[in-house]
């Protein structure tokens, strides 16, 4: 197949003048140099796209593939991560992940909190901050965590996002609401373990690939899976696969990402993040159906590592996933419109 790839680099951004914080969230120059690879190594042809606007020009020119792989997180707005999406399905494209609604809902935390709540899922009580004056009459108990209702890579995670007091909650949510310009998450800290969990497939056909245990190193920040934990994790953080025959909360916590997976209708390849109490219950913290592709950096290749899959096998399962929908375009472009007429 000609695969197209869409995604949003690092590097363009800072050059345009973006800090490298803010620019954390895109991808390294050679991710796409791995994807291009393992694409080849499958017998398929690749096709560097780009970002959202690149894929308008190239589709404006009359542009076409049999599939995108798309890991292209967008730059503005809570709909970023879903604008790929949504442009290929204005095409009649398949691509690779879940679609722009799907997108759209798990890139914030406070709503996928309140469908997985809804659905019976147990995550830990929250509250959404859109304002300081959101603040007053919170009756949450201390300890409390903040963070970005809609950031990826923990943007805005610090050691400072773990609050004991009303005070220390005010600062962290003027901060964040300051510099992120978006709400804040407010929810109970969880104080136990914490897993992140990779699956494959959509619906009854997922299976779930692995869970790793992240486990904080004494020189990183101690709260949690902050942004400096994350960019330094080689350094700062023990990634321990547990297999469920090993470990029964590890068992639970997978039965709960894939009850969690199949509830959104996430698709093709993702993790859901767990943690627990003090009593070993787990939580969903978060869903990213859009996770990171970098062979050595990102967690679901490194779970597949860890698990005796290749980065081209990983890459390959990806793209079977997403391929039943490349027949179902092909079937289907005869009824359509010439784009012309559209």
């Amino acid at each position: 197949m000609r695969i197209g790839i869409t995604y949003d680099l690092r590097s363009e951004y800072v050059a345009l003048g973006m800090s490298l914080d803010d620019a954390a969230e895109f991808d390294r120059d050679d991710t796409i140099v791995h994807l291009e690879q393992a694409l080849a190594e499958l017998g398929h042809t690749s096709d560097r796209i780009g970002s959202a606007r690149a894929l308008m020009a190239r589709l404006t020119a009359g542009d076409d593939w049999d599939l995108v792989l798309n890991i292209a997180e967008g730059i503005e707005g809570m709909g970023r991560e879903a604008q790929v999406p949504a442009i290929l399905d204005v095409y009649g494209i398949p691509y690779t992940f879940s679609d722009p609604l799907v997108m759209s809902l798990t890139l914030h935390k406070g709503l996928t909190k309140q469908v997985l709540a809804a659905a019976g899922l147990p995550t830990a009580p929250f509250a959404v901050i859109s304002k300081l004056e959101d603040l007053e009459g919170l009756t949450l108990p201390y300890p409390l965590f903040a963070k970005p209702i809609a950031e990826g890579t923990s943007k805005g995670v610090t050691s400072l996002s773990k609050v004991t007091s009303p005070e220390a909650l005010r600062a962290i949510c003027e901060h964040l609401l300051r510099e992120h310009q978006q709400s804040v998450l407010v929810e109970t800290y969880l104080d136990g373990r914490e897993f992140t969990t990779g699956l494959l497939g959509e619906g009854v056909s997922t299976r779930v690939l692995g869970s790793l245990e992240i486990k904080l190193r004494s020189d990183s920040d101690q709260v949690g899976y902050t942004y400096r934990n994350k960019e330094n994790c080689e350094e700062l953080i023990i990634y321990d696969l547990i297999r469920p025959a090993d470990d029964p909360l590890v068992k639970e916590v997978e039965a709960l990402s894939l009850a969690t997976w199949k509830t959104l209708g996430c698709r093709d390849a993702g993790r859901v993040d767990i943690r627990c109490d003090s009593l070993g219950k787990p939580y969903l913290l978060e869903v990213n159906p859009l996770a990171g592709l970098h062979p050595e950096h990102s967690d679901l290749p490194m779970l597949a590592t860890k698990i005796g899959m290749t980065y081209t096998e990983l890459i390959g399962a990806i793209i079977a996933c997403a391929t039943p929908r490349v027949a179902a375009s092909r079937q289907s472009k005869a009824r359509r419109l010439p784009r012309k007429q559209l």
